[in-house]
């Protein structure tokens, strides 16, 4: 029986390296101590540079392995890309602010690798059950991530609701799972695209089944209406965490949610359309005005991510390879432009305390002009200014859009981007124009200072050679239009 199960289990290895690595640290630490722990930060960065290597060096072409539970594809590899480059920034971002609010412990990259390798998995599932159990390797991980300065209040509240609501919505998505598979009689994506193909009439049970994938799926790429935990979670969880939240799970979970629509149900796409279209436009509409009335600069980006989620999924409602491109590459420009938004949050200490209100950005161009320039770049580029890259993103989904003949959806997003600019722009009016409050701590620190190089560069001059971006995505999105 081993025969089948470990062909080609080379498309496995960035998964098991990942794995083997967290485990290898976990145990480095546990014999050690948390004197360890910025030893095994970087250790754990170089563990996910090493695993983009090996993605990077995976076959070409779709390999299925695992008696079809899994599948490597272009389209797998570069999300895989999208989220370890995204994992391997949130870990260095973390390292001086878990030090200085005491709370470096080694547990902290391990539990990152371990939901990273969750995210992995997520976006090779190639059947309902290793869709499952890939999620919840990723949630349990980023539970625990959530809580994890168990000493402050609103950190311990913001695991709890993430926990529940959670397991609110992989119930629900379990059992949308359960219906396919009683109403299509298998689990496997590639059996239910060849009977839904060769079926004339689709079950309504296998339908409802879809909703509930739907509703589950919809949770964690936080899309109204399931979108109630965001703010509070990434209010009350440590700000790295609150960074590694807005980009890694959120790209897996999209990406995911376009396997999950695309690779089993393509050939129906109009009975589940008009879902993902009203998950968008809900989505983007209550992000740009419940963005507006916020203080707090983290439930601000809360808002800002929900917004953009509603964005991206304008290219899975399009449901052509031309909305999935502009998917993928609008995730990837916005994993940039949200890593380096938090990179200038985690600078911000007054008296050795994080401050988190949007006043006390007030004079900040006055005293340290590199970031406020740095944050006047990640704001601009979210809310789409040209010629950042935020603007290209949103091109290439409205473009696609537009050929899809969605223009309502096209519209609403135009719109949405218009009011949400006033929130993003508030922030510079702030930092520029606001009298200056008490200053904020000097000094970047330097992995900081590099992540927020990197980030302000790619948002400044991807205009100057987007092609590599764009040919990566468009052969990744033809995967399911061969």
């Amino acid at each position: 029986m081993a025969g089948p199960y470990l062909t080609g289990v080379s498309a496995l290895f960035p998964e098991i390296f990942l794995v083997l690595s967290a485990l290898v640290l976990l145990m480095l630490g546990a014999f050690r101590g948390d004197r360890t722990t910025p030893l095994i930060c970087w250790l754990a960065v170089l563990a996910v540079a090493i695993d983009i290597l090996l993605v990077a060096r995976l076959p070409a072409g779709r390999q299925v392995v695992l008696s079809g539970l899994f599948v490597s594809d272009a389209f797998s590899r570069f999300a895989k890309l999208l989220v370890l480059v995204a994992s391997g920034l949130s870990i260095v971002l973390s390292m001086t602010y878990l030090k200085r609010e005491k709370i470096a412990h080694f547990e902290f990259p391990v539990l990152m690798l371990i939901a990273t390798t969750g995210m992995l998995m997520m976006v090779s599932a190639n059947d309902l059950l290793s869709l499952y159990i890939s999620i919840e390797l990723q949630s349990l991980a980023l539970y625990v991530l959530a809580a994890f300065d168990r000493d402050n209040l609103r950190a311990s509240e913001a695991g709890l609701k993430y926990f529940v609501l959670g397991a609110l919505a992989s119930g629900m998505m379990l059992y949308g799972c359960s219906l396919i598979y009683g109403f299509g009689g298998t689990t496997n994506f590639s059996h239910l695209a060849t009977l839904l193909q060769s079926h004339h009439a689709v079950p309504v049970g296998l339908i409802v089944g879809i909703v509930f994938l739907s509703v589950g799926l919809a949770f964690k790429v936080s899309a109204v209406p399931f979108h109630m935990w965001t703010p509070d979670v990434y209010e009350g969880a440590p700000t790295p965490v609150t960074a590694f939240f807005a980009v890694a799970p959120k790209v897996a979970a999209i990406v995911l949610f376009v396997r999950a629509m695309e690779a089993p149900f393509g050939s129906i796409g109009g009975d589940w359309q008009q879902i993902v279209v009203f998950l968008s436009i809900a989505s983007m509409v209550l992000g740009a005005f419940a963005g507006i009335a916020q203080r707090n600069i983290k439930r601000l980006m809360a808002y800002s991510s929900i917004s953009h989620a509603g964005f991206a999924l304008i290219g899975l409602a399009a449901g052509t390879a031309a909305g999935i491109r502009g998917l993928l590459i609008y995730m990837a420009i916005y994993i940039v432009m949200t890593l380096g938004a938090f990179g200038v949050i985690l600078c911000m200490r007054r008296s050795g305390v994080m401050v988190e209100e949007i006043a006390d950005l007030a004079g900040l161009a006055r005293r340290q002009p590199g970031l406020a320039l740095a944050m006047v770049l990640f704001m601009f580029s979210l809310a789409g200014v040209p010629p950042l890259a935020g603007f290209f993103g949103k091109f290439y989904i409205f473009m696609a859009a537009i050929d899809a003949h969605l223009y309502t959806l096209a519209v609403v997003g135009v719109l949405s981007s218009v009011v949400g600019a006033y929130y993003y722009l508030h922030v510079v009016k702030v930092m520029y124009f606001d009298a200056p409050a008490e200053p904020l701590e000097q000094g970047v620190p330097r992995e900081m200072t590099i992540v927020l190089a990197l980030t302000g560069l790619f948002t400044l001059l991807f205009f100057v050679y987007p092609a590599p971006l764009v040919s990566s995505a468009q052969a990744a999105a033809a995967v399911f239009f061969h």
